[in-house]
C-alpha cells in the first residue's frame, strides 16, 4: 500500500477566508439602505463577472469607463466602485487569522497565498492588513493576468513556488475554486468558517490548536 504523503504546504484564499471585503460598505449608505435597489445595481450594473474581469488584470480604469459609456445614467455610482474600493475593505476575520499564525510559526508548514485581486488594489490591501507579510509567498490573479478557478494559475503557483500538489492544500470560501485547485492535483478545503476549517485541518493530519 503506497503510504500517503504528509501535508506540508497550506495555501490561502484571501477574500472571504482571511479578510472581509463587500461593496455594501458603500453602496447602502449611497442608496439611502434601500437594500433591493443595491441589490439590483450590484448585479446588473457593477456586476459581480464584471468585476472578476479586473481581478485577471483588466484595467479598472478602462473597466470604468465602458461600464458608464454601457449606463451613463450611473456614471457616478460606477466612478465610486473603484473610486472608493478602499471603504469596501473591511476587517480580518480574526478566528481564520489565529490559525493562519499558528501554522506560520510552525516550521512544519510552509504557508502561501492565492487571491483573485486586481493588482491595481492590492496594494491596498498590503498597507491595511501587515499580517499579508507571514506569508512565504503571495500570488495575485491581476498580476498574472488569470484568475481561479482556471487551471493555470493553480499550475502557476504549483511552479513559482516549487509545491508537490500531493502535500499540499488549498483553502477558498468558494466551492468553485477549491473544484478548480483539484484539477491540478492539490486538495481542496472549502472554507465555512474557523471553527469548521480547525476541524478540516485535524482531520487532514495537519497540527492546529485553535477550536
Amino acid at each position: 500500500m503506497t503510504k500517503k504523503k504528509k501535508i506540508n504546504t497550506i495555501i490561502f484564499d484571501l477574500g472571504g477566508v482571511l479578510i472581509d471585503w463587500n461593496p455594501e460598505y458603500v453602496y447602502l449608505k449611497e442608496f439611502r439602505g434601500d437594500r433591493q435597489y443595491m441589490d439590483w445595481f450590484l448585479n446588473h450594473i457593477c456586476a459581480w463577472d464584471w468585476n472578476v474581469n479586473q481581478d485577471a488584470g483588466y484595467s479598472l480604469d478602462k473597466a470604468t469607463k465602458e461600464r458608464i459609456a454601457m449606463f451613463p445614467e450611473y456614471e457616478d455610482y460606477i466612478r465610486m466602485y473603484y473610486g472608493r474600493w478602499e471603504e469596501m475593505l473591511g476587517f480580518a476575520h480574526e478566528g481564520t487569522l489565529k490559525i493562519l499564525k499558528e501554522l506560520v510559526d510552525n516550521p512544519e508548514y510552509r504557508v502561501l497565498a492565492l487571491t483573485n485581486w486586481s493588482g491595481e488594489t492590492f496594494p491596498i490591501a498590503l498597507k491595511k492588513f501587515p499580517w499579508l507579510q507571514w506569508f512565504e509567498g503571495i500570488l495575485v490573479s491581476g498580476d498574472e493576468g488569470t484568475r481561479k478557478p482556471f487551471k493555470d494559475i493553480y499550475d502557476l503557483m504549483l511552479e513559482r513556488y516549487k509545491i508537490n500538489p500531493s502535500e499540499a492544500i488549498f483553502i477558498d470560501d468558494s466551492l468553485k475554486n477549491v473544484m478548480g485547485c483539484e484539477a491540478s492535483g492539490i486538495k481542496g478545503v472549502h472554507f465555512i468558517n474557523s471553527k469548521t476549517l480547525a476541524v478540516q485541518l485535524r482531520s487532514l493530519g495537519i497540527n492546529c490548536t485553535i477550536s
